[in-house]
């Protein structure tokens, strides 16, 4: 249930995140999902891709630095209170996160969670019947 996530780092220009976005789709390369954290110098920009070996390999080709961490996707309702739920489970449990982001498809939403330790995540996660997304199943939403 690991998910591959890569990290680029981006200097804060214009068009950095379009050049990024451009270099991936001529290789055919999907986004399912991203995020963008910056400071007044540089961003970092997190994203889910449909082959993150190739879009790590293109990136690194025209002199990004990438970085690929192992994540985990979490389905919630896309409810009030489903992703409160989901996460004092994991707190109780002693999951520390380093950060999340999420995305709703209709009745879902798809919460990407780097945290401290992957598979205590991912065995908390089931133990409770909170539903993991695979990364095959992720690429194709």
């Amino acid at each position: 249930m690991i998910v591959k996530q890569l990290s680029v780092f981006l200097e804060n220009k214009t068009g950095r995140l379009a050049r990024v976005a451009e270099i991936l789709a001529t290789k055919g390369i999907n986004m399912t999902a991203f995020s963008v954290a910056d400071t007044s110098d540089f961003g970092i920009l997190r994203l889910i891709v449909s082959d993150p070996e190739s879009a790590g390999a293109a990136l690194r080709e025209n002199n990004f630095s990438v970085n690929t961490t192992n994540v985990v996707c979490m389905n919630c309702p896309n409810e009030p209170g489903a992703l409160s739920r989901a996460l004092n489970i994991l707190s109780d449990e002693g999951v520390e996160l380093e950060y999340l982001y999420a995305f709703s498809v209709n009745e879902s939403a798809m919460v990407i969670i780097r945290p401290s330790d992957v598979e205590k995540c991912i065995d908390v996660l089931q133990n409770h019947k909170i539903e993991l997304i695979a990364a095959s199943e992720l690429y194709q939403l």
